[in-house]
């Protein structure tokens, strides 16, 4: 019985991630020969009409992992300019839930985006100056930053690559999958870990 909620890998036709997309898209996209190549693991068999002159029923075969035509988008987000989104969910995400200044981890609902410099003093809204806090954390700290506030980050707030903003935004991200993103972080990725205790369990 296939569980038709897991996610497909797509990258560009050079192997970078780009993004995730469902089996449907996955399917239409191997339909309309816009699939270069796929590796991974075999998700899903779909079956589509019946040839009426052979009598054959079509079936196309959905891996984990599909590659694409490039586009300028694919191209955009590799550049070194690129910065992705910045939003709460993936912030939190990039800070596995946890808040850097107690090191406890919380439900979304209880955590909060701290600017380590703060807005109120020409901090900016950059990820190199967000951390994910508790909301008790966050009002103590308050306009001040760690310093003034005798508070230590446990970790180095950090900009993620597009490979790792992808891998941010994965829900239930199959081993191959894990495997292949990991290849696209940087050496000095904060993220290779995670990925390494995910792939050990």
């Amino acid at each position: 019985m296939y569980d038709f909620s897991q996610q497909v890998l797509r990258t560009d036709a050079a192997g970078m991630p780009i993004d995730w997309v469902s089996y449907k898209d996955a399917a239409r996209q191997y339909h309309a020969g816009q699939v270069l190549y796929s590796c991974g693991d075999l998700l899903y068999k779909v079956h589509g009409g019946v040839n009426s002159l052979s009598g054959q029923q079509s079936i196309i075969e959905v891996h984990s992992i599909i590659a694409t035509e490039s586009s300028t988008q694919s191209k955009f987000h590799h550049s070194q300019r690129y910065a992705p989104p910045l939003n709460n969910r993936m912030l939190f995400s990039r800070d596995a839930h946890t808040c850097l200044y107690c090191g406890i981890q919380f439900q979304n609902s209880e955590l909060s985006r701290d600017h380590v410099t703060p807005v109120s003093q020409k901090g900016q809204n950059v990820w190199t100056n967000v951390v994910t806090a508790c909301k008790r954390c966050n009002n103590y700290k308050a306009g001040r930053t760690p310093e003034q506030a005798d508070m230590q980050l446990i970790a180095v707030p950090f900009q993620p690559t597009h490979a790792e903003y992808v891998y941010l935004r994965g829900r239930r991200i199959l081993s191959d999958q894990m495997e292949f993103l990991r290849a696209h972080f940087p050496r000095s990725s904060p993220l290779r870990e995670r990925c390494s205790a995910l792939q050990a369990i």
